[in-house]
């Protein structure tokens, strides 16, 4: 039998791959990998970029080209089996990256061409590459005696594991818990949310409506119905999901495996000498210690706390002029906001859902990456899919075809929850022959129902436009060299800067007249909706911030102080967190940390707050097309070559300086957020 993952294919042969092919390939090809470079460090007295890191990175380059389908599937089509497969792997690759990152001879053949004269004849890329692994190799444990590497390993390999099961509590409790409903109960509802509702109703052979926790079917709720009893039930639901307490309560519960993870990441940290979990985090960040994030966030958190009070007392005094709400609940405080939202500007993401199609947004979006860039975007119809839902699509310049990559938009059972950016093949070069990059962008918005095309709202427009900076941040790198190239080598709380910079557009009349027309009519978005929508972009701007330095700080704080007492605890910390910056009261029974996904099963522990790193930095850059233009090639130009080009090859700061001249500043981000101070 022919194993697909053990061949090369410019694609992936999504369509050949089954569970069974999955352990025995990445087995095979470890082992290949491990006899190949110690054969490779045996052979050589004196060592080169040619000789041995250009054979390395072709290694480590088919490894990650037979994992990289088996991941995408593991996450947009799961499966019991693909599931297994995928975990039997996790070990072998932890115990992979610790035999590498603490193998002795390696880490000194890469010093000596660190050492070597050859080292300045290098291009600045080679040079950052074998900086960045020799920073690796002591953060893995290179310099440890015997016994405390072993740990490490054992550590990692343990994390590594509890990752994954958190993730997949997760989706396990996302999708365990439904409502059939009447719609009587529904009441409130747009017709875009009733149609999805009878529709999955429909799949499941069920009367009615259903209600699930994926965020298409999640979001109206909260958003419009009128039944607030409803409400309070989908909010439990989800805000328990993956705890012990709720309607699934002690199902797939994360409890534990937080604090183990919290525990091992701590002690991780302590075996290379920091002193916290945090501290690890930052060596490979822009942030140069603790202390500047904490000050970064709270000098945000002054800035926009009054601001955030006053919002939430409109709010309260809203709801209790309306229906006579004198206490609001969490349940409460989208409906009413909405309601707030519609009676001060007039406009919902209802209003603007119907000249947002994907058949119109997604060609506008690919308008406004031609003007700022010069590229062009065609669909390629025939291609080895996984699901209906997926695309392929081309980037060409000049005719020439410089990337590829996968589209996955809606949102299914089967599939995880949020929207992301991954890589499939990363731009490098492999002799005389030029490997170009390709990305996966998945999403996870209301599908098309019966007749009616999948249409968007305004926010799931930011999002679709997010991820596609993700996405050219990956695709429109000029690296070679595959630890620097795309997002590879990029300081985490830098990787957000190309992503929040691309969302800028969709708040822009002349881009939004690329990208809106109505789905029936094909009448662009009218200029009095469009004013409204542009009025209210910064409706509850401060309440919004002030939720995302909650988890900020909560996450920094948490991978900071953990261990420091005897009497720790998850919930306690988030409590003082949000007594600290909350405006909003939050009941007992919120679980928010049980489904923290992006700490708990990302990649960004004690990394949350690179959201708002980032944005500095992206409002910053945007402020450069506000002055010289929004569709300025010129200035797109050099965006592309500072910041998307460069990919992980230079220090952030160097790149953004590079582009706007001087170090960022932090008043565009407040500006374009509407908080004044």
């Amino acid at each position: 039998m022919t194993n697909p993952l053990l061949e090369h294919h410019p694609l992936p042969p999504f369509s050949r791959i089954e569970a069974q092919h999955v352990e025995p390939a990445i087995r095979q090809l470890i082992d290949r990998n491990k006899q190949a470079i110690e054969d490779l460090l045996q052979d050589q007295d004196c060592y080169s970029w040619e000789t041995l890191l250009q054979p390395l990175e072709q290694l480590e380059d088919e490894l990650a080209q037979a994992w990289s389908p088996v991941s995408h599937l593991n996450s947009v089509r799961n499966s019991d089996e693909l599931r297994e497969a995928y975990n039997a792997c996790l070990p072998l690759f932890s115990e992979y990256g610790t035999w590498m990152g603490q193998h002795p001879r390696l880490y000194r053949a890469y010093q000596s061409i660190a050492d070597s004269d050859s080292f300045a004849t290098l291009s600045t890329a080679q040079r950052t590459a074998i900086e960045h692994a020799l920073r690796d190799f002591r953060l893995a444990g290179v310099a440890l005696p015997e016994q405390q590497q072993a740990r490490y390993g054992e550590l990692r390999k343990r994390l590594s594991e509890l990752g994954s099961k958190f993730g997949e509590n997760v989706l396990d409790a996302t999708n365990a818990w439904t409502r059939q409903a009447s719609r009587e109960e529904l009441q409130g509802l747009p017709d875009t949310a009733l149609a999805n509702a009878a529709q999955a109703a429909r799949q499941k052979d069920l009367e009615g409506y259903l209600i699930t926790l994926d965020f298409p079917s999640l979001s109206p709720v909260l958003n419009y119905c009128e039944n607030r009893a409803l409400r309070e039930e989908v909010y439990t639901a989800n805000c328990t999901r993956a705890s012990e307490v709720g309607p699934n309560a002690g199902q797939w519960d994360n409890t534990a495996i937080i604090t183990e993870t919290l525990e091992l990441r701590q002690q991780l940290a302590q075996l290379l000498g920091f002193d916290n979990y945090a501290e690890l985090s930052l060596a490979t960040k822009m942030a140069d210690s603790p202390q500047r994030v904490i000050d970064f966030m709270e000098q945000l958190a002054s800035q926009s706390s009054a601001q955030a009070q006053t919002e939430w007392r409109d709010l309260r005094e809203f709801a209790q002029r309306e229906d006579g709400i004198t206490e609001l609940q969490a349940w409460d405080v989208s409906y009413y906001s909405e309601k707030l939202r519609q009676a001060r500007y007039r406009v919902s993401q209802e209003d603007i859902r119907p000249y947002l199609p994907v058949s119109r947004a997604l060609p506008g979006l690919f308008a406004v990456v031609q003007r700022l860039y010069g590229l062009d975007i065609r669909e390629v119809e025939a291609f080895d899919s996984y699901h209906p839902d997926a695309q392929l699509f081309e980037i060409l310049e000049d005719g020439e075809i410089i990337a590829r990559f996968f589209l996955d938009l809606y949102a299914r059972s089967d599939k995880r929850g949020g929207a992301w950016m991954d890589d499939c093949r990363v731009r490098r070069r492999q002799g005389e022959q030029l490997q170009i990059p390709v990305a996966y962008l998945v999403c996870n918005f209301t599908p098309p129902v019966g007749d009616t095309p999948a249409l968007l709202t305004h926010s799931e427009l930011t999002t679709l436009f997010h991820e596609f900076g993700h996405g050219l941040h990956h695709m429109l790198t000029r690296q070679t060299v595959a630890a620097v190239s795309g997002i590879n080598g990029v300081a985490w709380d830098a990787v957000e800067l190309p992503s929040q910079f691309l969302e800028n557009w969709c708040w822009e009349r002349e881009a939004l007249a690329l990208i809106s027309g109505h789905h029936e009519t094909g009448a662009p978005l009218p200029g009095e909706l469009l004013d409204k929508l542009l009025a209210a972009r910064n409706f509850q701007s401060a309440m919004i911030l002030a939720r995302q330095l909650e988890f900020s700080l909560f996450d920094f704080r948490l991978h900071r102080e953990w261990g420091q007492t005897a009497d720790q605890s998850v919930q306690a910390l988030l409590d003082e967190v949000r007594a600290q910056v909350a405006v909003v009261p939050l009941p007992s029974f919120h679980r928010f940390q049980n489904s923290f996904s992006h700490i708990f099963a990302g990649g960004y522990a004690a990394g949350y707050y690179s959201y708002k790193w980032a944005e500095v930095l992206s409002a910053d850059a945007f402020s450069r097309f506000e002055e010289e233009g929004i569709f300025n090639r010129d200035t797109g130009a050099s965006f592309r070559r500072s910041i998307l080009e460069a990919g992980g090859s230079q220090e952030p700061m160097e790149l953004f300086v590079a582009f706007r001249g001087r170090e960022p500043k932090i008043e565009p981000l407040l500006r374009h957020s509407g908080i004044t101070t």
